[in-house]
Protein backbone atom coordinates (compact mmCIF):
# COMPACT_ATOMS: atom_id res chain seq x y z
CA UNK A 1 0.00 0.00 0.00
CA UNK A 2 1.28 3.44 -0.92
CA UNK A 3 2.29 5.84 1.83
CA UNK A 4 0.76 9.34 1.96
CA UNK A 5 2.31 11.52 -0.72
CA UNK A 6 3.58 8.63 -2.82
CA UNK A 7 2.48 8.25 -6.42
CA UNK A 8 1.08 4.86 -7.34
CA UNK A 9 2.81 3.63 -10.50
CA UNK A 10 1.42 0.57 -12.28
CA UNK A 11 3.73 -1.05 -14.85
CA UNK A 12 2.83 -3.91 -17.20
CA UNK A 13 5.29 -6.55 -18.41
CA UNK A 14 7.78 -6.51 -15.53
CA UNK A 15 9.19 -10.04 -15.58
CA UNK A 16 12.26 -8.95 -17.58
CA UNK A 17 13.84 -6.28 -19.75
CA UNK A 18 12.55 -2.71 -19.83
CA UNK A 19 9.61 -3.30 -17.49
CA UNK A 20 11.81 -4.88 -14.83
CA UNK A 21 14.33 -2.03 -14.92
CA UNK A 22 11.57 0.61 -14.82
CA UNK A 23 10.01 -1.02 -11.78
CA UNK A 24 13.31 -1.31 -9.93
CA UNK A 25 14.50 2.21 -10.77
CA UNK A 26 11.27 3.84 -9.56
CA UNK A 27 11.05 1.65 -6.47
CA UNK A 28 14.62 2.61 -5.54
CA UNK A 29 13.94 6.34 -5.90
CA UNK A 30 15.99 7.97 -3.14
CA UNK A 31 13.12 10.22 -2.09
CA UNK A 32 10.68 7.27 -2.03
CA UNK A 33 8.21 9.22 -4.16
CA UNK A 34 6.70 6.15 -5.79
CA UNK A 35 4.92 2.98 -4.84
CA UNK A 36 5.39 0.64 -7.78
CA UNK A 37 2.92 -2.11 -8.66
CA UNK A 38 4.92 -4.35 -10.98
CA UNK A 39 2.71 -6.71 -12.95
CA UNK A 40 3.24 -9.82 -15.05
CA UNK A 41 1.14 -12.65 -16.42
CA UNK A 42 2.80 -15.36 -14.33
CA UNK A 43 4.23 -14.67 -10.87
CA UNK A 44 6.42 -17.76 -11.26
CA UNK A 45 8.64 -15.46 -13.33
CA UNK A 46 9.08 -12.96 -10.49
CA UNK A 47 12.52 -14.12 -9.26
CA UNK A 48 14.66 -11.78 -11.40
CA UNK A 49 12.55 -8.79 -10.42
CA UNK A 50 12.52 -9.64 -6.72
CA UNK A 51 16.30 -10.11 -6.72
CA UNK A 52 16.89 -6.80 -8.52
CA UNK A 53 14.43 -4.97 -6.26
CA UNK A 54 16.30 -6.02 -3.12
CA UNK A 55 14.93 -4.55 0.09
CA UNK A 56 12.42 -2.38 -1.80
CA UNK A 57 10.31 -5.50 -2.41
CA UNK A 58 7.35 -5.39 -0.06
CA UNK A 59 7.98 -1.72 0.70
CA UNK A 60 8.01 0.57 -2.33
CA UNK A 61 7.45 -2.31 -4.75
CA UNK A 62 4.68 -4.87 -4.82
CA UNK A 63 3.69 -7.52 -7.37
CA UNK A 64 0.39 -8.28 -9.07
CA UNK A 65 -0.84 -10.72 -11.68
CA UNK A 66 -1.98 -9.03 -14.88
CA UNK A 67 -2.58 -10.29 -18.40
CA UNK A 68 -3.20 -7.33 -20.70
CA UNK A 69 -4.94 -9.67 -23.17
CA UNK A 70 -7.71 -10.46 -20.66
CA UNK A 71 -10.53 -8.05 -19.79
CA UNK A 72 -11.17 -9.91 -16.53
CA UNK A 73 -7.50 -9.92 -15.49
CA UNK A 74 -7.16 -6.18 -16.13
CA UNK A 75 -10.30 -5.37 -14.15
CA UNK A 76 -9.32 -7.63 -11.23
CA UNK A 77 -5.89 -6.04 -11.01
CA UNK A 78 -7.19 -2.47 -10.95
CA UNK A 79 -9.97 -3.38 -8.49
CA UNK A 80 -7.34 -4.82 -6.13
CA UNK A 81 -5.68 -1.40 -5.81
CA UNK A 82 -6.92 0.81 -2.96
CA UNK A 83 -9.64 3.10 -4.33
CA UNK A 84 -8.57 1.97 -7.83
CA UNK A 85 -6.11 4.85 -7.55
CA UNK A 86 -3.33 4.82 -10.18
CA UNK A 87 -1.33 8.02 -10.63
CA UNK A 88 0.97 6.76 -13.38
CA UNK A 89 0.18 3.92 -15.77
CA UNK A 90 3.15 2.62 -17.77
CA UNK A 91 2.06 0.38 -20.64
CA UNK A 92 5.19 -1.63 -21.29
CA UNK A 93 3.98 -5.17 -22.08
CA UNK A 94 4.57 -6.03 -25.72
CA UNK A 95 5.73 -8.73 -28.10
CA UNK A 96 7.74 -8.67 -31.31
CA UNK A 97 7.33 -10.38 -34.66
CA UNK A 98 9.77 -10.38 -37.54
CA UNK A 99 9.91 -12.18 -40.86
CA UNK A 100 8.52 -12.25 -44.41
CA UNK A 101 4.78 -11.54 -44.36
CA UNK A 102 4.06 -14.57 -46.55
CA UNK A 103 5.43 -16.91 -43.87
CA UNK A 104 3.56 -15.46 -40.87
CA UNK A 105 0.15 -16.96 -40.00
CA UNK A 106 -2.68 -14.50 -39.49
CA UNK A 107 -3.17 -15.87 -35.95
CA UNK A 108 0.37 -14.80 -35.01
CA UNK A 109 -0.32 -11.34 -36.39
CA UNK A 110 -3.49 -11.10 -34.31
CA UNK A 111 -1.53 -12.00 -31.16
CA UNK A 112 0.81 -9.07 -31.76
CA UNK A 113 -2.10 -6.64 -32.06
CA UNK A 114 -3.87 -8.24 -29.09
CA UNK A 115 -0.89 -7.42 -26.86
CA UNK A 116 0.70 -4.32 -28.41
CA UNK A 117 -2.50 -2.50 -29.34
CA UNK A 118 -5.60 -3.85 -27.64
CA UNK A 119 -3.65 -4.68 -24.48
CA UNK A 120 -2.74 -1.02 -24.08
CA UNK A 121 -6.30 0.08 -24.82
CA UNK A 122 -7.66 -2.31 -22.16
CA UNK A 123 -5.39 -0.75 -19.57
CA UNK A 124 -6.21 2.81 -20.57
CA UNK A 125 -9.96 2.15 -20.62
CA UNK A 126 -9.75 0.78 -17.08
CA UNK A 127 -7.77 3.60 -15.45
CA UNK A 128 -8.77 6.60 -17.57
CA UNK A 129 -12.27 7.21 -16.11
CA UNK A 130 -10.88 7.46 -12.57
CA UNK A 131 -8.08 9.76 -13.72
CA UNK A 132 -10.58 12.02 -15.48
CA UNK A 133 -12.75 12.17 -12.35
CA UNK A 134 -9.73 13.13 -10.23
CA UNK A 135 -8.57 15.58 -12.92
CA UNK A 136 -5.08 14.16 -12.76
CA UNK A 137 -2.89 11.31 -13.92
CA UNK A 138 -0.18 10.30 -16.35
CA UNK A 139 -0.49 7.56 -18.96
CA UNK A 140 2.76 6.40 -20.54
CA UNK A 141 2.92 4.07 -23.54
CA UNK A 142 6.15 2.35 -24.54
CA UNK A 143 5.95 2.58 -28.31
CA UNK A 144 8.90 2.34 -30.71
CA UNK A 145 10.72 4.30 -33.37
CA UNK A 146 9.00 1.74 -35.61
CA UNK A 147 5.74 3.46 -34.73
CA UNK A 148 7.10 6.44 -36.67
CA UNK A 149 9.12 4.78 -39.44
CA UNK A 150 8.50 1.26 -40.69
CA UNK A 151 11.43 -1.13 -41.02
CA UNK A 152 11.57 -3.93 -43.58
CA UNK A 153 10.54 -7.40 -42.34
CA UNK A 154 8.94 -5.83 -39.25
CA UNK A 155 5.68 -5.17 -41.07
CA UNK A 156 3.23 -6.47 -38.44
CA UNK A 157 5.13 -5.19 -35.39
CA UNK A 158 5.48 -1.74 -36.96
CA UNK A 159 1.78 -1.76 -37.86
CA UNK A 160 0.84 -2.44 -34.22
CA UNK A 161 3.00 0.48 -33.09
CA UNK A 162 1.71 2.80 -35.83
CA UNK A 163 -1.82 1.97 -34.67
CA UNK A 164 -0.89 2.77 -31.07
CA UNK A 165 0.70 6.09 -32.07
CA UNK A 166 -2.45 7.15 -33.94
CA UNK A 167 -4.67 6.13 -31.04
CA UNK A 168 -2.55 8.13 -28.59
CA UNK A 169 -2.43 11.21 -30.84
CA UNK A 170 -6.22 11.33 -30.74
CA UNK A 171 -6.62 10.56 -27.04
CA UNK A 172 -3.93 12.99 -25.84
CA UNK A 173 -6.03 15.95 -27.03
CA UNK A 174 -9.10 14.85 -25.09
CA UNK A 175 -7.15 14.04 -21.94
CA UNK A 176 -5.65 17.53 -21.76
CA UNK A 177 -9.14 18.83 -20.96
CA UNK A 178 -9.12 16.65 -17.83
CA UNK A 179 -5.54 17.47 -16.77
CA UNK A 180 -4.41 13.95 -17.66
CA UNK A 181 -1.10 13.65 -19.51
CA UNK A 182 -0.29 11.07 -22.16
CA UNK A 183 3.31 10.39 -23.18
CA UNK A 184 4.92 8.06 -25.71
CA UNK A 185 8.35 6.51 -25.10
CA UNK A 186 9.91 5.62 -28.49
CA UNK A 187 13.07 3.49 -28.23
CA UNK A 188 15.13 2.30 -31.15
CA UNK A 189 16.83 -1.08 -30.71
CA UNK A 190 17.21 -2.12 -27.08
CA UNK A 191 19.98 -4.61 -26.38
CA UNK A 192 18.57 -7.40 -24.25
CA UNK A 193 19.25 -11.12 -24.11
CA UNK A 194 15.66 -11.69 -25.23
CA UNK A 195 16.05 -9.64 -28.41
CA UNK A 196 19.31 -11.28 -29.46
CA UNK A 197 17.96 -14.75 -28.68
CA UNK A 198 14.79 -14.03 -30.67
CA UNK A 199 16.77 -12.96 -33.75
CA UNK A 200 18.99 -16.04 -33.52
CA UNK A 201 15.97 -18.33 -33.20
CA UNK A 202 14.20 -16.68 -36.14
CA UNK A 203 17.27 -17.30 -38.28
CA UNK A 204 16.87 -21.07 -37.73
CA UNK A 205 13.20 -21.16 -38.65
CA UNK A 206 11.75 -22.12 -41.97
CA UNK A 207 9.86 -19.45 -43.89
CA UNK A 208 7.01 -21.39 -45.54
CA UNK A 209 5.31 -19.50 -48.33
CA UNK A 210 8.19 -17.09 -48.93
CA UNK A 211 10.24 -17.29 -52.13
CA UNK A 212 13.96 -18.21 -51.88
CA UNK A 213 15.13 -14.73 -52.87
CA UNK A 214 13.12 -13.09 -50.07
CA UNK A 215 14.33 -15.67 -47.55
CA UNK A 216 17.93 -14.95 -48.63
CA UNK A 217 17.58 -11.21 -48.08
CA UNK A 218 15.84 -11.80 -44.74
CA UNK A 219 18.25 -14.36 -43.27
CA UNK A 220 21.55 -13.45 -44.91
CA UNK A 221 21.32 -9.66 -45.13
CA UNK A 222 18.67 -8.28 -42.76
CA UNK A 223 19.20 -10.50 -39.69
CA UNK A 224 23.02 -10.17 -39.52
CA UNK A 225 22.71 -6.39 -39.89
CA UNK A 226 20.05 -6.32 -37.17
CA UNK A 227 22.35 -8.11 -34.74
CA UNK A 228 25.14 -5.64 -35.53
CA UNK A 229 22.79 -2.67 -35.04
CA UNK A 230 21.60 -4.03 -31.67
CA UNK A 231 25.22 -4.45 -30.58
CA UNK A 232 26.49 -1.10 -31.88
CA UNK A 233 23.56 1.26 -31.41
CA UNK A 234 21.18 -0.56 -29.10
CA UNK A 235 20.43 1.05 -25.76
CA UNK A 236 20.05 -0.85 -22.51
CA UNK A 237 16.81 -1.35 -20.57
CA UNK A 238 18.29 1.00 -17.96
CA UNK A 239 18.59 3.73 -20.60
CA UNK A 240 14.89 3.44 -21.38
CA UNK A 241 14.01 3.33 -17.68
CA UNK A 242 16.01 6.54 -17.06
CA UNK A 243 14.23 8.30 -19.91
CA UNK A 244 10.84 7.19 -18.59
CA UNK A 245 11.66 8.42 -15.08
CA UNK A 246 12.60 11.83 -16.53
CA UNK A 247 9.29 11.97 -18.36
CA UNK A 248 7.40 11.17 -15.15
CA UNK A 249 9.30 13.86 -13.23
CA UNK A 250 9.08 16.58 -15.91
CA UNK A 251 6.96 19.62 -15.03
CA UNK A 252 5.55 19.57 -18.57
CA UNK A 253 6.06 16.07 -19.98
CA UNK A 254 6.54 15.81 -23.72
CA UNK A 255 4.08 13.79 -25.79
CA UNK A 256 6.77 12.09 -27.90
CA UNK A 257 10.08 10.99 -26.44
CA UNK A 258 12.62 9.41 -28.78
CA UNK A 259 15.16 7.75 -26.50
CA UNK A 260 17.90 7.43 -29.11
CA UNK A 261 18.90 10.63 -30.92
CA UNK A 262 20.64 8.65 -33.64
CA UNK A 263 17.21 7.84 -35.03
CA UNK A 264 16.06 11.46 -35.27
CA UNK A 265 17.43 11.82 -38.86
CA UNK A 266 15.50 8.71 -39.93
CA UNK A 267 12.24 10.19 -38.68
CA UNK A 268 13.10 13.61 -40.13
CA UNK A 269 13.81 12.04 -43.53
CA UNK A 270 10.31 10.60 -43.62
CA UNK A 271 8.60 13.91 -42.92
CA UNK A 272 10.92 15.87 -45.22
CA UNK A 273 9.27 14.32 -48.28
CA UNK A 274 5.48 14.23 -48.29
CA UNK A 275 5.47 11.73 -51.19
CA UNK A 276 7.18 9.08 -49.04
CA UNK A 277 9.59 8.26 -51.83
CA UNK A 278 12.72 9.46 -50.04
CA UNK A 279 12.47 7.09 -47.09
CA UNK A 280 11.15 4.14 -49.15
CA UNK A 281 13.96 4.34 -51.71
CA UNK A 282 16.61 4.99 -49.05
CA UNK A 283 15.69 1.84 -47.16
CA UNK A 284 15.45 -0.06 -50.44
CA UNK A 285 19.01 0.82 -51.40
CA UNK A 286 20.28 0.11 -47.88
CA UNK A 287 18.90 -3.44 -47.97
CA UNK A 288 19.03 -4.57 -51.58
CA UNK A 289 21.94 -2.59 -53.00
CA UNK A 290 24.10 -1.89 -49.98
CA UNK A 291 23.28 -4.80 -47.66
CA UNK A 292 26.82 -6.17 -47.46
CA UNK A 293 28.34 -2.71 -47.14
CA UNK A 294 25.88 -1.79 -44.38
CA UNK A 295 26.79 -4.98 -42.51
CA UNK A 296 30.51 -4.13 -42.70
CA UNK A 297 29.93 -0.48 -41.75
CA UNK A 298 27.84 -1.24 -38.69
CA UNK A 299 30.27 -3.95 -37.57
CA UNK A 300 33.13 -1.44 -37.82
CA UNK A 301 31.09 1.14 -35.90
CA UNK A 302 30.44 -1.41 -33.17
CA UNK A 303 34.15 -1.90 -32.52
CA UNK A 304 35.16 1.72 -33.02
CA UNK A 305 32.60 3.21 -30.64
CA UNK A 306 32.91 0.55 -27.92
CA UNK A 307 29.39 1.46 -26.78
CA UNK A 308 30.15 5.18 -26.47
CA UNK A 309 27.27 6.11 -28.78
CA UNK A 310 24.77 4.33 -26.56
CA UNK A 311 25.82 6.30 -23.50
CA UNK A 312 25.15 9.61 -25.22
CA UNK A 313 21.69 8.95 -26.57
CA UNK A 314 19.35 9.08 -23.59
CA UNK A 315 16.63 11.66 -24.19
CA UNK A 316 14.14 13.46 -23.72
CA UNK A 317 16.26 16.40 -22.58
Amino acid sequence: MASPGQKVVLITGCSSGIGLRMAVMLAKDEQKRYHVIATMRDLKRKDKLVEAAGDTYGKTLSLAVLDVCSDESVKQCINSIKDRHVDVLINNAGIGLVGPVESIPIEEMKKVFETNFFGVIRMIKEVMPDMKKRRGGHIIVVSSVMGLQGVVFNDVYAASKFAMEGFCECLAVQLLKFNVTLSLIEPGPVHTEFEVKMIQEVRQRECPGADPETVHYFKDIYLPSSLDIFEALGQTPDDIAKCTKKVIEASRPRFRNLTNRLYTPIVAMKYADETGGLSVHTFYHMLFNMGTLMHISVTAMKYLTCGCLRSRTVSPN
